[in-house]
């Protein structure tokens, strides 16, 4: 369990929750805990998102109070990610069928949209941007690391 956040990281967290507040109310659209939640280096996913959203506003339309927010924050906070970037990598490897640690960017592009919590294609733009090859092949290694680099 992640330790207790001191008064100086919930004045912080605070204000940058703040910065999502679009009335002036120092409140979010229950719609924004992800965005919120990703803007302050958390990682959850819609499926938590979603979930967390339930909990506190079942309608989806309220607005909620950095109050409400902090138990939330709070939860993410510390959690290790689910797999490490060899898993990620050795995942890949699945589909680079001669071994040569590429796989094509309309096989990364289905697999992104398609599988486990689908991404848009504007989404698989923005990740593969510039890491494709003449061929249009994409290192697995150097895609799992700029993805996980952020």
């Amino acid at each position: 369990m992640a330790k207790p956040l001191t008064d100086k990281e919930v004045r912080d967290l605070r204000e940058c929750f703040y910065l999502y507040d679009k009335v002036g109310d120092d409140k979010v659209e229950s719609s924004q805990l992800g965005e919120v939640l990703r803007g302050l280096g958390q990682n959850p996913t819609n499926a938590e998102v979603k979930k967390n959203i339930a909990e506190i506003d079942p309608e989806g339309t309220r607005r909620i109070s950095f109050e409400e927010f902090l138990p939330i924050y709070q939860s993410f906070r510390g959690k290790k990610p689910k797999f490490s970037t060899d898993d990620f990598v050795d995942s890949l490897k699945v589909f680079d069928i001669d071994g040569s640690g590429m796989i094509s960017e309309g096989e990364l592009r289905h697999l992104l949209t398609s599988l486990g919590e689908k991404l848009t294609d504007e989404e698989v733009d923005t990740l593969v941007h510039g890491l494709e090859d003449k061929q249009g092949q994409i290192d697995c290694e150097q895609f799992i690391s700029n993805v996980v680099s952020g």
